[in-house]
């Protein structure tokens, strides 16, 4: 975490040999459906049409997270046809090597415990549901207690996920470099 004016940088490791690579930054695409999309301070946006989840890293198909703007939104997709709905969402999100489900306003089981939301669900139905979204999907959740805190939570995620694509490209390209080709 940030603090006291304290930055953090979001500039990808050096790759001379892929030419424009070198300090690239990761690109955020935002779903356009986002109603209130977040506000990074870090890296560029642009809006786009997803197919799954609400925030994804332009030029790469692998990363994908799916945000819930509170926990009533959250609650809102733990019973019926909407339970349903968000489970084919969750579902589309299968293939992904990197997904998240970001909920906002919580930072624990005791937020939700403690009735933080207005809904007539039980609090351990919701933690249930996290649980065996989780099992079923494959899939993580990350709470955060505020939109600030889940944006840079998103830049970080994408930062580090391009981090080690460009180190990966970057050691491929100097294993490239030492094989020797034998012609027949």
């Amino acid at each position: 975490m940030l603090t006291n004016g304290q930055t953090e940088d979001f500039a990808l490791p050096g790759l001379r040999s892929l030419g424009d690579l070198h300090g690239a930054q990761p690109v955020i695409y935002v779903d356009t459906r986002e109603v209130k999309p977040l506000q990074f301070r870090h890296l560029s946006v642009i809006r786009q049409t997803l197919g799954e989840g609400d925030y994804q890293i332009c030029g790469i198909s692998d990363w994908s997270v799916e945000r819930k703007a509170s926990l009533d939104e959250l609650v809102g997709c733990c019973v019926g046809k909407k339970r349903e709905r968000f489970e084919r969402e969750l579902q589309r999100l299968r293939p992904y090597a990197f997904k998240r489900l970001l909920v906002v306003g919580a930072t624990c089981d005791d937020d939700v415990l403690n009735y933080q939301y207005f809904s007539e669900i039980a609090p351990r139905a919701v933690l249930g549901s996290l649980d065996a979204w989780q099992a079923a999907f494959d899939l993580p959740f990350i709470l955060v207690p505020t939109p600030q805190e889940a944006a840079l939570t998103i830049e970080r995620l994408a930062f580090y996920w391009c981090r080690r694509k460009v180190k990966e490209m970057n050691e491929l390209t100097k294993g490239c470099g030492r094989l020797e080709f034998v012609s027949a």
